[in-house]
């Protein structure tokens, strides 16, 4: 709850007090129903036509369900209605609420926006409404008027048909003024003087209808998740009237709905959002709403973060949790309507979200292809298991030896990318000329070079963690060795392979996280050894290996989060460095894949198993 407005006598002429709004926002709605309930008006002026008052009235009567008011514009005519405006009267408008509460209160109702001539201060921007969450609103509406929009003669012609019907009040009552921000200041101007009376639009045809459930998020200046915690907070006792107001705080509200979202996408996908995803749709919304130039986040700027960090199921997840508004199902007394944002806003902006869900596949299979084994009976692979040995998969081998490659290649380039300098060029081009700094500095008329200074050293073991945070989901913990000089010893930690068979003696896990050195044949059980103990959690006692183990000074360490500092200490000790790689900068769907192994029991099995692996 913001604090009381300092200098708000400063906005009361009279018997008028003015409350200049933000159309459309939340922040504002709360502010006009505070105001409302606080000085008890026996009149609410409010911006809007005169000519839409009867329709208006009775959409307001209809919330919290969204109605949207149907009209022809000036270049249509009665037969093109449905090529008109759209107008729809949402619980977080401030001039909806401003007439829900006086009637609540039985206060008099007064429509003082002329009816003739287009609207011409609606295009105007201001500033992120949250901020009244932290400052007062006087100070916000103070702030604005210092650089307020250029008026022009349409305006002022607004303005003065506004203050016409101001002027008309009885001055023995006291009138709550609801404007836009951008009219106050004309609006004061023309009271100042006596103004003729606006001429008024012969009266058009209006039509009120329901909005369909899937088009709020689309036509809606506050999303519809956001719009329903209002209406909760709205019923709630007390509301309004103490400062607890978490319930409908912006950020908050987005939080839940993406933690929401969470569990709908991994009920659907069977995956989950892991911390540093958390983190870094964030820090992704958080720049988007910077570059915007807004204080948080547009629900926009949510699902395209989302989208962009987690994929495209997640993104729509978000989106379609965010259209949800529980008073607008059932059924309606008015016809139902499915408006695009097209109808409603003169500029939009779209994205793509390609759902991608389990489903059976839609095309027809060759007759050639042979059909996937199945069990005759449930637990017949399970039966056929020996105990006596287990070794891998070779496919599997080669595809995650080379990621292994892969990595190590990836740590030397971001050592790499550390190290390099750039320097204006003196007597040598070193290693090229730097584009983007010579542009940067064009006006100085210097070139600039890069030098990059070699690395001593190769990477030797690479440690992957993928979910430390659940290690105690992943029981299966084994130490193999390589079968000959290309493939690395290799310690890891799954779930239980044998809980999920394959095949006859075929088991399929998840690698929690894994330990790859070369040369092959040296490592001891890590899992067993006592020098490992002090580690923590598996993912360390694997990087205490990796840094025991490695014969090159790198050791590659790739996690959602880095080691603990101690480590680094270890390390220091050995004449080892760890160069730690966020595993958010890796392509989620290869890591997806690589995280499937298959561990066969004995040597025998892998004459068979390119039938039940695929």
């Amino acid at each position: 709850m913001s604090p009381e407005p300092e200098g708000w006598d400063s906005l009361r002429r009279g018997h008028i007090t003015y409350l200049p709004v933000a159309p459309g926002r939340l922040e504002f709605a709360m502010e006009v129903r505070r105001a409302i309930l606080r000085t008890r008006p026996a009149v609410v002026a409010v911006e809007l036509p005169r000519w839409l008052e009867d329709e208006y009235r009775r959409a307001v009567a209809r919330l919290p369900r969204i109605s949207v008011l149907v009209y022809p514009d000036d270049e249509s005519h009665e037969e093109e209605i449905a090529k008109g405006v759209y107008v729809p009267v949402e619980p977080c408008d401030p001039f909806a609420e401003a007439v829900r509460t006086a009637v609540e209160i039985g206060a008099e109702v007064l429509f003082v926006e002329p009816g003739l001539g287009d609207r011409p201060h609606i295009s105007d921007a201001y500033p992120d409404p949250y901020a009244i969450r932290r400052i007062p609103m006087a100070r916000y509406v103070e702030a604005y008027r210092v650089y307020p929009q250029a008026r022009t003669d349409e305006v002022s012609a607004h303005a003065s048909g506004i203050a016409w019907r101001l002027q008309g009040t009885d001055p023995g009552r006291s009138v709550l003024a609801v404007i836009s921000l951008n009219m106050l200041d004309p609006v004061l101007d023309a009271m100042e003087a006596p103004c003729d009376e606006p001429r008024d639009r012969p009266s058009r045809p209006v039509d009120l209808v329901h909005a369909h459930p899937d088009c709020l998020a689309e036509i809606a200046v506050e999303y519809p998740f956001l719009q329903d915690r209002y209406e909760r907070y709205r019923a709630s006792a007390g509301a309004f009237a103490s400062a607890d107001e978490d319930l409908i705080d912006r950020p908050r509200v987005q939080l839940d709905l993406l933690r929401e979202a969470e569990l709908q996408y991994e009920k659907n996908t069977g995956d989950s959002i892991v911390h540093w995803q958390r983190r870094m749709i964030a820090r992704y919304s958080r720049n988007l709403a910077v570059i915007s130039r807004e204080l948080t986040a547009s629900l926009f700027d949510i699902v395209v973060a989302a989208r962009n960090v987690a994929g495209d199921n997640y993104g729509w997840e978000v989106w379609d949790l965010a259209n949800r508004y529980p008073a607008q199902a059932g059924p309606s007394e008015l016809e139902t309507v499915n408006v695009s944002s097209e109808d409603v806003w003169i500029r939009s902006r779209r994205m793509k979200l390609r759902r991608r869900l389990p489903r059976p596949r839609q095309r027809l299979m060759p007759s050639s292809l042979k059909p996937r084994k199945k069990e005759t009976r449930p637990g017949e692979w399970a039966e056929q298991l020996e105990g006596n040995a287990i070794c891998s998969y070779p496919p599997e081998d080669i595809v995650i030896e080379d990621y292994g490659q892969y990595l190590k290649g990836k740590a030397k380039s971001i050592l790499s990318e550390e190290r390099l300098r750039v320097e204006p060029f003196l007597t040598s081009l070193l290693d090229g000329i730097d584009i983007r700094e010579t542009i940067r500095n064009w006006h100085q008329g210097t070139i600039y070079v890069k030098n990059w200074r070699k690395i001593a050293g190769e990477v030797g073991a690479v440690v992957v963690s993928f979910d430390p945070a659940h290690d105690d989901r992943y029981p299966y913990m084994t130490t193999w060795l390589g079968e000959h000089q290309n493939e690395s010893d290799m310690a890891f930690y799954a779930t239980d392979p044998f809980a999920n068979m394959a095949g006859p003696g075929i088991g399929r896990a998840e690698y929690g996280g894994f330990l790859m050195t070369r040369p092959p044949r040296r490592m001891y059980d890590v899992w067993s050894d006592p020098e490992y103990d002090m580690a923590e959690s598996k993912p360390e006692r694997l990087l205490l290996a990796g840094l025991d183990y490695s014969i090159h000074r790198y050791v590659v360490y790739v996690a959602p989060r880095p080691p603990r500092s101690i480590f680094r200490s270890i390390a220091a000790h050995l004449r080892r460095q760890i160069l730690y790689v966020p595993i958010g900068q890796l392509a989620s769907p290869k890591l997806k894949k690589l995280r499937v192994v298959h561990v066969l029991d004995g040597y025998a099995r892998r004459k068979h198993a390119k039938e039940y692996i695929w």
